[in-house]
């Protein structure tokens, strides 16, 4: 009879050869791109990835299982919930909050919630696709988050939630905003996509919000391809956020289970017959944003390297500091807040008013180096088609979201980059420099 296990192991062990055999390449400046982001692996992912696909579990599993225990460890929370992307972290986690279980909290429609307007779209989507009203203010060029005085300004007696990201890494004044939700009742959502491995005051983000939400895209600090997660320290919550995750369901049962509750069949919901199965019982309405198993095998190995990865980054970034800080006079480079930690998403100039060049000019000038730009998201969100008549209140001048909209845009601080692409880079702008800063 055929040993499966050991056939495993050789299969295992082929991979583990085959990813090692990747030929090394000499980085040649003008030729080859220099990405502004990207997946970043080697053997171990491989591996995982095909002893999952050789257990044919094609939903979640024990790879999942894994993922989640992993990163609630890391962050020192109670649960985390893998879902399929960033964004449908986002949604999950404030739909959560609209939740008829959360009594007087409950979100409802026409509600406040206080967010920026310089922001990637999903984290504004779930608040106006669950009818409440955002709140947008403007951040501060250079951290491209807010300060606790415009979000303070923001508040009125309809306030009834904060959900704003750690832009590029960046942490806003997570501390002080938690400290205003508990006395005043708020419910804080950090987006965190951007930012996982982040700390503001020595804690961890992620850690200062009622739920936290994170994408591993390639793009971000981890990936999964696609694939995200909401980190939530409230056990009750949790189970309000899973339901909204799992097609709405009432029980709480992991695949496999059964009657976790006790009560499966002796329960009375709504004017359901009394002992309706609990397992096709619907207190939301919800979706099935649930991760493949596969996609968390590649994040279980992914997540093992943070640490190195989130270094990486900081070198990289620091690099491009010191490299560029000869220019300040022409561009707004990236400063950390005080308290903050940053691990950098990428690297954000924006252009001052009075330099003699445009924006086009230096990007364009970077792209044909063969040298990766990506805009600041959205610029102004209010200013895209799709959000030109959503409900919505403004504080303050949205000044900085303007000329982030026109003036902004990062460049690549990920553990794929190397010093010789970082020179590239520096003398790039060098060049430009040479020749259009006069």
């Amino acid at each position: 009879m055929t040993d499966r296990k050991a056939l495993r192991q050789q299969i295992l062990e082929l991979v583990r050869q085959f990813q090692g055999a990747v030929p090394a390449r000499n980085f040649q400046p003008g030729e080859d791109l220099v990405r502004y982001a990207g997946r970043h692996y080697d053997e171990a992912e491989m591996v995982n990835l095909v002893d999952s696909s050789l257990d044919f579990w094609l939903t979640a599993g024990r790879y999942a299982d894994e993922f989640e225990a992993s990163l609630a460890d890391f962050l020192g929370v109670n649960n985390v919930l893998l879902v399929n992307s960033g964004s449908s972290a986002n949604l999950v986690a404030f739909s959560a909050l609209t939740s008829p279980k959360l009594k007087d909290r409950q979100v409802k429609p026409g509600d406040e919630v206080i967010t920026v307007a310089a922001s990637f779209p999903t984290t504004v989507n779930p608040i106006i696709q669950n009818r409440a009203v955002p709140v947008f203010v403007d951040v501060e060029l250079g951290t491209y988050v807010p300060t606790l005085e415009k979000i303070e300004a923001a508040l009125s007696p309809k306030t009834k939630a904060i959900m704003i990201a750690h832009t590029m890494g960046v942490p806003f004044p997570v501390g002080e905003v938690r400290e205003m939700c508990d006395r005043r009742g708020l419910w804080l959502v950090e987006d965190n996509c951007d930012a996982l491995g982040s700390r503001y005051d020595g804690r961890l983000t992620a850690t200062y919000g009622d739920l936290s939400s994170f994408s591993f895209y390639p793009a971000h600090h981890i990936t999964m391809g696609e694939g995200g997660a909401v980190a939530v320290p409230n056990d009750d919550l949790a189970r309000i956020a899973r339901s909204f995750r799992d097609w709405g369901r009432d029980c709480y049962c992991g695949p496999g289970e059964n009657n976790t509750c006790g009560v499966r069949f002796s329960q009375q919901f709504g004017t359901l017959p009394f002992g309706y199965d609990h397992k096709y019982v619907y207190s939301h309405i919800g979706y099935n944003l649930k991760v493949t198993d596969m996609q968390a095998a590649i994040g279980v190995a992914q997540l093992k390297k943070l640490d190195q990865f989130v270094a990486a980054r900081k070198s990289n970034h620091a690099a491009l500091a010191q490299g560029l800080k000869k220019y300040d006079r022409y561009l707004h480079l990236p400063v950390a807040p005080p308290k903050s930690d940053p691990s950098w998403f990428g690297y954000v100039i924006s252009l001052r008013q009075d330099t003699p060049f445009k924006r086009a000019d230096l990007v364009n000038a970077l792209e044909a180096a063969r040298i990766e730009t990506r805009s600041l998201f959205c610029g102004n969100l209010l200013r895209h088609p799709a959000f030109s008549n959503i409900e919505h209140r403004v504080v303050g001048p949205l000044t900085n979201s303007d000329l982030i909209t026109t003036q902004t845009f990062f460049i690549g601080v990920f553990p794929g980059l190397t010093p010789e692409m970082i020179k590239h880079v520096l003398h790039t702008f060098d060049r430009f420099m040479e020749t259009h800063a006069t």
